[in-house]
């Protein structure tokens, strides 16, 4: 009879995988179950190999991230949302910067290619929100917009969180993203002040 897998077991060794990135550890089998009391075979139950492992580990990634733009709570100002989903996922990637680079290694394929797509969709939805009360023209295609917003997030994550810009470069989000809204029907004072309040949502420091 197969052994229960214990999920502990698996949570276990990819918080540990996740702790040597950020520790600039190399990732190996050995140096994966030093001194958590399981075996290297543990690696090849739960994962089938390090290539699983990472994969699961890019999963992870998406999982963290979808759990922390579920907690951007809805607001009547769409605009405002999307500006604090922008927030979120900037904040996401300066907390686990190690993590947020395995996410987009397209080495491995993901196990659940939609928790990736969820990111996206949300903002979509925000997008649409934002037509329906007339913040954005009806012309504008809601994906495009979305996936410029992200755009946007994402290169301000990889540059600071990951790269090489200062943590005062975030500040630039707000003009970026009130040309971006403002380009897409939204007035520009009122869009000004809509991603103001998104993006303090997050970073009120910044």
């Amino acid at each position: 009879m197969a052994r229960t897998k214990d999920p502990a077991v698996r949570t276990l060794l990819l918080e540990r995988a996740a702790g040597m990135l950020r520790e600039r550890r190399p990732v190996t089998l050995r140096g994966l179950v030093e001194g958590t009391g399981v075996s290297t075979m543990a690696v090849y139950t739960y994962f089938g190999g390090m290539d699983g492992l990472w994969r699961a580990l890019r999963q992870e990634g998406f999982v963290r991230l979808a759990a922390r733009l579920a907690a951007v709570r809805p607001t009547s100002d769409p605009v405002r949302d999307l500006a604090a989903l922008g927030a979120a996922y900037l904040e996401n990637a300066r907390e686990s910067p190690d993590l947020y680079r395995v996410m987009f290694d397209a080495t491995f394929d993901l196990a659940d290619a939609g928790q990736a797509d969820a990111t996206l969709l949300r903002l979509v939805r925000e997008v649409e929100r934002a037509k329906a009360d007339g913040r954005f023209r009806d012309d504008v295609e809601a994906r495009d917009l979305a996936t410029q917003s992200w755009m946007i997030g994402h290169g301000l994550a990889s540059l600071v969180a990951t790269g090489p810009l200062p943590p005062q470069a975030i500040g630039h989000a707000v003009p970026m993203l009130t040309a971006l809204f403002t380009a897409a029907g939204d007035e520009a004072g009122r869009c000004r002040r809509s991603v103001q309040r998104g993006w303090r949502v997050r970073h009120s420091a910044a």
